[in-house]
């Protein structure tokens, strides 16, 4: 694989993290200079090392921002421009580093309960890339403060939460002008999937969490539901 088909600059702050986490041994150079000032020579030198300690640089290889439904969020937060984001469920990345790759001013906290999914993301945090928050958290317990993220996406999430219900008063609770939603249109056969939400249901769930200022659309495959808080269009 090389390296031009990857996000090489998380990718390169994934490896450094890691070496620091660690103490694997690094150039002084690589170690110290900001994310932003590496080289594209010393980018390759910390690619190549994470290849050889074994770090999963596939994780990092562009394309997911072509998936339709991760193409559609992109869009609508073009428009809409967000000051900071929580990305609830970030998981393997599939949405997140096409964000942080097309929007590389905003902050970002992400959520995710798998230990070492956490663990990944805050190895790119340590390794440069400051306005990334990486938490191990549940999102219907994480006692975030009311209104503290400009934008909340919740992407292939909500069909595996058992009590949905909590996890969508708890992104608009957290949420100050949207909460953006996908989730599968129709029954599959993941086994973690344990609920099918239609519009109805969706509707209601997000009425009931007192959010009744709804847009849907939708890909192949794919529900969207994009929920404006408060004035929010």
């Amino acid at each position: 694989m090389g390296y031009d088909g990857i996000y090489a600059p998380l990718a390169a702050a994934a490896v450094r993290g890691r070496a620091i986490r660690e103490g694997l041994p690094l150039p002084p150079a690589l170690g110290e200079k900001p994310l932003g000032a590496l080289t594209e020579e010393d980018m390759e030198t910390l690619l190549d090392l994470g290849r050889a300690w074994g770090v999963k640089l596939y994780r990092f290889k562009r394309g997911h921002e072509t998936l339709p439904r991760v193409k559609q969020i992109l869009g609508f937060l073009r428009g809409v421009q967000p000051e900071s984001l929580l990305d609830v469920g970030s998981g393997r990345g599939v949405f997140l580093f096409p964000f942080l790759d097309a929007f590389p001013g905003v902050p970002v906290t992400c959520l995710d309960l798998l230990d070492h999914r956490a663990a990944f993301l805050e190895d790119i945090r340590r390794g440069g890339v400051d306005r990334l928050t990486a938490l191990r958290a549940d999102i219907c317990a994480w006692p975030a403060p009311e209104k503290s993220a400009d934008v909340v996406t919740v992407l292939e999430v909500l069909e595996h939460i058992p009590d949905v219900q909590a996890a969508v008063a708890a992104a608009v609770r957290i949420a100050r002008r949207y909460v953006t939603v996908t989730v599968p249109s129709k029954e599959d056969d993941n086994p973690e999937h344990i609920h099918l939400l239609t519009k109805q249901v969706l509707t209601e769930l997000f009425q009931n969490a007192g959010c009744g200022r709804l847009h849907f659309g939708g890909v192949p495959g794919h529900l969207i539901l994009i929920a404006a808080i408060g004035g929010e269009a």
